[in-house]
Order: C-alpha cells, then sequence, then structure tokens
C-alpha cells in the first residue's frame, strides 16, 4: 500500500470554490480500481490549507490515477486557486 500526502495552501477567499471543484475528483478517484481511500481534509488552525490524504494499493493504481480522464482535467483547474506550489510525499506504512 502506498499512502500520498498532498498538501496545498488556497488563496484567501477561494475556499469554498477550490471545495466544490474537488467533489468530483473525490468521487471518481474513490471508484477507481486500486483506490483504497481518497479523502480531502482541511486544517484547523488554516483554513486556507487543504490535505488529500490518498491510499492506493500499489504504484500501477496511482499511475492509472494519474492519467484516468477525471485527474487530467480537474488536477490542472485546481492550480488557479493555489498560493504557490502543492506539497507531495508519498508514503509507505510500516506498521
Amino acid at each position: 500500500m502506498i499512502t500520498i500526502v498532498a498538501k496545498s495552501t488556497v488563496k484567501k477567499g477561494q475556499e469554498e470554490a477550490f471545495i466544490a471543484m474537488t467533489k468530483d475528483l473525490i468521487e471518481a478517484s474513490q471508484q477507481e480500481e486500486g483506490c483504497l481511500s481518497y479523502d480531502l481534509y482541511r486544517d484547523l488552525n488554516d483554513p486556507q490549507v487543504f490535505t488529500f490524504i490518498e491510499e492506493w494499493q500499489d504504484q500501477a493504481a496511482i499511475d492509472r490515477h494519474n492519467a484516468s480522464a477525471h485527474f487530467v482535467r480537474i488536477v490542472p483547474q485546481l492550480a488557479a486557486f493555489r498560493e504557490g506550489p502543492s506539497e507531495v510525499r508519498l508514503y509507505q506504512r510500516l506498521s
């Protein structure tokens, strides 16, 4: 299993539009083969900070996800809402 943690800071005043745009991405991603979980979180201390936490069966599932029609269509549009680049890290569970 591989966990992806993707953190973004969204421009002030754009938070609700960002959330709305992520809904289709989340719903479609959760239905993909190899997706164990795919959720969006909002920082309790900084409402402009959002984090996707995704769990995938393996790298092949991530590769299919990154090439999916919904990912290719929506993710570039999300960039317009961000302040600076996203921080994306991949993790392997040890326990």
